[in-house]
């Protein structure tokens, strides 16, 4: 098993910038790609991000391309979400995921862990 803390999140305003941190521990030689999923009031579980085991490839959903950045350090077994130019619409529970399969993680179906969430709220 793969256990996912994320830290990090908080209240900011609009056009803010904030960082998320996730932490994995157990057996993380099975993990490959990582990421973030995002939950917003009386919405579904979004994609947001995620990067390969080397970070070479990073790929995001159109909502945040350009806005937020993905990024790993494999010997701390942490995955980072930079997120800026905030808006009150990235107002989400957000989610660390990860994936023991090689394949990309786009859709809930490809997630074989899941954090318990943090808070992240945008005022306009």
């Amino acid at each position: 098993q793969v256990q996912l803390v994320e830290s990090g999140g908080g209240s900011v305003q609009a056009g803010d910038s904030l960082r998320l941190s996730c932490v994995a521990s157990g057996r993380t030689f099975s993990v490959n790609h990582m990421g973030w999923f995002r939950q917003g009031p009386g919405k579904e579980r979004d994609f947001v991000a995620a990067a390969s085991w080397t970070g070479s490839l990073a790929y995001y959903s159109d909502a945040v391309k350009g806005r937020f950045t993905i990024s790993r350090d494999n010997g701390e077994n942490t995955v980072y979400l930079q997120m800026n130019s905030l808006k009150p619409e990235d107002t989400a529970v957000y989610y660390c995921v990860a994936a023991s399969h090689t394949g990309v993680i786009r859709t809930s179906s490809g997630v074989n862990y899941w954090g318990k969430g943090t808070l992240v709220t945008v005022s306009s």
